[in-house]
């Protein structure tokens, strides 16, 4: 049944839900008109389900991972794993699609020359190989766009963001404090759908860590200094 084939326990199992679609893939792709011309490499992964397809010089790796809507929100449980050994039957919960219609909000209502996405790709690549995370930056950035107005996101204002992020970064640092920016954020536009339990949370902090640990505050410091 397919209870048995996708569940442990009554529980949806990654491992068997990534090896379900695996098999569907191999069986659907040769009746596809691509496959005369791409060739299908199917990798090893726990978690999603990983491609190479390649096309003479061309090469494309494809990582599709597993979501479950809550309810009728945007908000979703994922199969990317949270942390190391994740359990098979345990889905993270994810506010990617969220954080997708907000930038899709803020989008709509931006001028033409907006350039709060190069500000942000600016600062994901600066961060490279620094303990900053790329999540930690898109945070910052979220949490300006909802405070400074999109018409203060224009070419001519680009200098004065870039230093508005790098202040606020600094400014989290030293406080040893970044909220979350979809849970419990009570200026989150309203039309993107939360269940109440997340948008009433407390927002949790996402340098936690940094309050917790004194060295990794200082090493975290010492970073930004170097950024």
């Amino acid at each position: 049944s397919l209870l048995d084939t996708l569940c442990t326990d009554s529980y949806l199992d990654v491992q068997k839900t990534a090896r379900w679609f695996y098999q569907l893939v191999r069986a659907i792709w040769p009746a596809l008109p691509q496959s005369h011309n791409w060739h299908l490499k199917l990798l090893p992964s726990r978690r999603s389900c990983l491609f190479q397809v390649t096309y003479g010089i061309e090469r494309f790796r494809i990582e599709m991972l597993f979501g479950v809507q809550r309810g009728d929100s945007d908000i979703f449980v994922s199969s990317q794993p949270g942390y190391a050994g994740t359990p098979s039957t345990l889905w993270s919960e994810s506010c990617a699609v969220a954080e997708m219609k907000f930038f899709q909000h803020i989008a709509r209502r931006a001028p033409p020359d907006s350039l709060h996405l190069r500000c942000l790709q600016l600062f994901t690549r600066l961060v490279l190989g620094i303990g900053f995370s790329t999540y930690t930056m898109k945070t910052i950035v979220m949490h300006l766009l909802n405070s400074v107005p999109v018409s203060q996101w224009r070419r001519r204002n680009f200098l004065r963001r870039l230093g508005d992020i790098s202040v606020n970064l600094r400014c989290c640092l030293e406080e040893k404090r970044l909220n979350h920016f979809v849970i419990g954020n009570e200026r989150f536009p309203q039309h993107i759908r939360l269940p109440l339990d997340i948008a009433s949370a407390e927002p949790p902090n996402l340098f936690h860590h940094l309050a917790q640990h004194p060295a990794a505050h200082s090493q975290a410091m010492s970073e930004y200094q170097d950024l």
